[in-house]
Parts: structure tokens; sequence; C-alpha cells
């Protein structure tokens, strides 16, 4: 080779090496560093380890972790070029405004996520290594946020739940690749959540009672020494009509804004309003309780609707038509079909357990298999032991004033044992039982619905209709009252063999003989607990954490007390 063809090969040969280093380099400056980026992911995933949590709750959110980035061998599922994705960002957006959902910001850590994003680093080496640990930290916290969406943060049992139902799994690994990918993230999101309406509804009361947290001078009321009835003077009536007009209470033109001292029909006609949503007397009188209840914070209320979102999560969907009871609402719903909407439930006032631990109404599901019209009452141990024992000695006519048997035998066919000295301490040591007969004056009234359970609970009838006048009703030993049993039976026996039409059903409850009918098709009863509640027609309701249930929940999530 000439040196003249020599030296132009050696002027080639340093032109493709300048063009292979400029090309690296620029390379290195976008961060297009081609083996860098995967390297960096795959030490942040073998480092990872799940952030301690009050609830340590694992629906296998770290191994979908690992899956992910070993089935697309560490490659990014958040960056390109160098820059977050728009589902990244829409993701980060999301864990940034967890508190929409009825979560807890902090658990995600949004906010250093979206710094790290914007965060440059001085070399190639540090910009793989920021993408790389960026592309872990979204999966990771998107994963722990997808799985609290879906099955909550806390299981059932843990809160004292005993609700047995399988949830619909989730595929955390399939669900974060495709929400990657998604063109709406939000939906994407919302597709995961659970598939009730009432659920919907109440996550999107949420979204105001977040924007009135930012007004808490709304709640600044002066006292009162006794109650308010329309015509009364009243300092505060202009600040009150501001707070009941923010929640939807009053009407936003007010027709009385010029008498700013006193408490006018019209304000009256508000904070009725305002006590109905609220389980409470509706008189429109502004009294203590009420305004107790008026000033309550907001961030309450809103601690109130994360908790029960919470507890919506632990339901799986339904597959029949259930029975639902909420507790603290002392309301019970009868689905007619899989879809929880008003037009298609029936809904009536109930009486649930004391607030007295050993009285108190358990949260339980359970299949209704039979009904029993005119029953007996099986007088159980507990009540027989400390309330009826003592009477019963004092008095040899109590039994049969209120109309009570001694019987040998746990069937409603058992011998009745006349009333004795002998009798009455074997009734003691728990070797005879009483019961009450049938008839209006019995304890269970005209008709029980049974669904087998660890705790004796069902739905029966009273004699005792009065309290259902009651605004707060703890009356029961823990048992269920319902106000409208005709119309329960109704529903319940609507499908059953034999035309069991109204007339039937109540022709039976008013008989003369006791009756059972064993269901063809056992009806699925939730015994729940949630103290907010957003209805189709717009205004949410709370109702008072009788059993202290939203404490115990608060404390295993590790929130402080709602301020």
């Amino acid at each position: 080779m000439h040196s003249q063809q020599r030296s132009q090969v050696r002027v080639w040969l340093a032109a493709i090496c300048v063009l292979i280093h400029s090309g690296a380099v620029q390379s290195q400056e976008t961060g297009e560093h081609a083996e860098g980026v995967p390297a960096q992911i795959a030490r942040a995933v073998a480092a990872y380890r799940a952030p301690a949590r009050a609830s340590s709750v694992d629906y296998g959110a770290a191994a979908a972790l690992r899956n992910v980035y070993a089935q697309r061998a560490n490659v990014p599922l958040w960056s390109r070029d160098g820059h977050a994705t728009a589902q990244a960002q829409d993701v980060v957006h999301a864990l940034q405004r967890a508190d929409t959902y009825g979560l807890q910001p902090e658990d995600y850590d949004g906010n250093a996520i979206a710094k790290l994003a914007d965060t440059q680093s001085a070399t190639a080496d540090g910009d793989a290594e920021r993408w790389g640990r960026f592309d872990v930290q979204v999966s990771a916290a998107t994963l722990r946020f997808m799985s609290d969406l879906h099955y909550g943060r806390v299981k059932p049992a843990a809160a004292g739940f005993n609700l047995q139902g399988m949830h619909q799994p989730l595929d955390l690994a399939a669900s974060l690749t495709t929400l990657a990918a998604a063109n709406d993230v939000h939906q994407t999101l919302s597709a995961i959540e659970p598939p009730f309406h009432h659920y919907a509804l109440l996550e999107s009361a949420l979204a105001k009672y977040l924007d009135l947290v930012q007004h808490p001078e709304l709640k600044q009321l002066p006292s009162i020494s006794g109650s308010l009835k329309p015509g009364d003077a009243y300092a505060g009536a202009t600040a009150l009509r501001r707070l009941l007009t923010a929640l939807g209470d009053l009407p936003g033109a007010s027709t009385a804004a010029t008498e700013n001292d006193i408490f006018t029909p019209e304000l009256s006609d508000g904070v009725r309003t305002f006590q109905q949503r609220h389980g409470m007397s509706a008189d429109g009188v502004l009294g203590k309780a009420t305004l107790v209840a008026l000033t309550t914070p907001f961030t309450k209320r809103v601690r109130q609707i994360d908790l029960t979102l919470e507890r919506w999560r632990w339901l799986p969907p339904f597959e029949t038509p259930p029975i639902i009871v909420n507790i603290p609402q002392f309301r019970l719903f009868a689905f007619r079909t899989t879809e929880d909407r008003v037009a298609d439930i029936l809904q009536m006032d109930v009486i649930v357990g004391k607030t007295y631990p050993r009285m108190q109404t358990p949260v339980f599901e359970s299949d209704m298999r039979y009904v029993v019209f005119r029953p007996y009452w099986d007088v159980p141990p507990s009540i027989l032991r400390n309330e009826m024992l003592p009477k019963i000695r004092a008095n040899p006519d109590y039994l049969a004033a209120q109309r009570l048997q001694i019987v040998n035998g746990q069937g409603d066919d058992s011998p009745v044992v006349p009333p004795s000295a002998a009798a009455i301490d074997a009734l003691a040591a728990g070797k005879l039982r009483v019961r009450q007969m049938p008839g209006e004056d019995n304890a269970l009234g005209l008709v029980k619905f049974m669904f087998p359970n660890t705790y004796n609970v069902y739905l029966h009838s009273t004699p005792a209709h009065r309290l259902f006048q009651e605004s707060v009703r703890t009356f029961s030993h823990g048992c269920i009252r319902v106000s409208d049993p005709l119309a329960l039976a109704t529903y319940v026996m609507r499908d059953e063999p034999g035309e069991w039409s109204r007339e039937k059903i109540d022709a039976t409850m008013n008989g003369a003989k006791t009756v059972r009918v064993n269901l063809q098709r056992p009806l699925r009863v939730l015994i729940l607990y949630g103290t907010a509640l957003a209805t189709e027609g717009g205004p949410i309701q709370f109702f008072e954490d009788i059993y202290g249930y939203d404490r115990k929940l608060e404390q295993q999530l590790g929130l402080p007390p709602a301020r």
C-alpha cells in the first residue's frame, strides 16, 4: 500500500473514532444509555424493601414488582429518551392526590418521586441511576396504591369484622403494565376500585369536603346557652347561613339576608335538613347537640368518608342480591338486583344492639336459610342468668305474666316443665331453658329471619314499635329488629314455592300456629358498619361512631385523630 493510501486510511479511522465517540457522548448527554438504565433498574429492584406502614397487609405488591421487571428484562416502564412518560406524570399526580381516593398521600411518596424526575444529573451514569430509581419507585408506589385501592389497607378480620367472602383477585403485575400504557390513567385506576355505585358517589363527595377543609372559618359559630327556635335572636345567624349554604342545606339565594341576628324560619329549615343528614331528630331547633354537629371540623367528616371507603373495599362484588344492614345508620337495604341503585332497593329502619361491648351487633356475613312465622323466643342464657332469674326467684307469678315457659330440650316440641324450686335450680344450672310463647307480645314479634352464625344474631320483628321513633336506636341485645317485617318477609319469600303473596304472609304472621319455611334460595346477609353515605340525590349523610369502630380503624391505619 502506498504511503498516500495509508495516510488516507488513518484519516478515515480517526474520523470514525470521532463519530463513535461523539455519538456515545451525545447518547450519554440525552440519557439514552443503552444498558445503563436497565442495569440500574435491576439494582434498584434487588435493593427494594417495602416501607414499613402501620397497616402491613401485603397482597403481593413486592413480588409483582420483581415479576414485572423480570418479564421485560428491566426495560423502563415510565421513561423514554430521558423524560418521564405522560402516563408516569399522571400516575405521580394521582399518588400526590391520594387523598382524593380516601388514602394518605404520604404512603406513596408522590412528591419525592416527582422531585426525582425533575432533578438533573451531572453525568451519564448519574442520569441512568436516577431514571432507574425513578422507574422502580413509581412502580413500587403504584403497586401499593393499586393494592390499597382494590383490597383496602387493613384486613377485615383485623378490624373485628367477620367478612369471609372471597374478594375478586387483582393481578397487580398485569395491572401495572396496563397502567403504564393506558390512554386514560384515571379511568384505568377507577376500574380496579370497588364496582359499587355508592362507592363512586362517596368518592365524588369526598372532593367537595376536601375543598371545604380549606375553609375552617365556616365552622366558627357562636355558642348558645339553650335552644333556638325561629324568631329567636342569634348573633351567629349570618355565619350559620354561610355554613348551611356551603354544605348545601340552604339554597344559595337567601330571602332573609338582612335579618343578620335572627334565627329565621329559613335558617330553621336549613338546620332541619342538616339534622336529617346527620341522623339526628329533625326538629329544626338549634340546640347544643346540633351546634356540636355543625361545628365538627371538616377534617373529621373527611376522615369518616375515608374510613367508610376503606370498608367498601373489603367487599367482593355481589353475586346475588344481598340484604345489607348499616349498623350506625340504623337502616336495612334489601337489594332486588346486584346493583346498588336506590330504585331497586327496599329500605327500612332497624334497631341494633346497645353500645355495651357484649350487646353490640357484630359485623359479619351469612346466608339467610329459613323464616319462622309466630316464633317462640328462646331466651339466651346470658339474659336468663343476668336479667330473668332474679325476677323469677323473687316473683312466683313472673313466668306466667310474661308468658314464659320452662322447657326440657332444644326443639319447639320440647316438653314443658311446671315451675318449681327444683325447676328454677335446673334453669340456673343450664339443664333447662326458658322460652316465650308466640304472639304479639313476643320479644321477636311475629316473624324472625334466620341466617345461622356463631353470634346467634338474626333479624326479627318487635312489639316495641315506639322505639322506631327514636333517632338513635341502640336498644337490643345484639339482634336486629326491623320496622316493616311484612315488607321484608314479602321480599324474602318472593321467589319461594307456594305463592307467598303479601296477604298470605300477613295471614300466617297473624295465624294460630308456628310455621317454619326453609328457603329454596338462600339470601346473602351483610351486617356492615359505615359512618358516611353518599345518596343518589346528592346529599351526603354522616352517622355517629356508636361502637367506636372508626377510632379503632384509625389506630390500625396509623392515623392520628382527625382535628
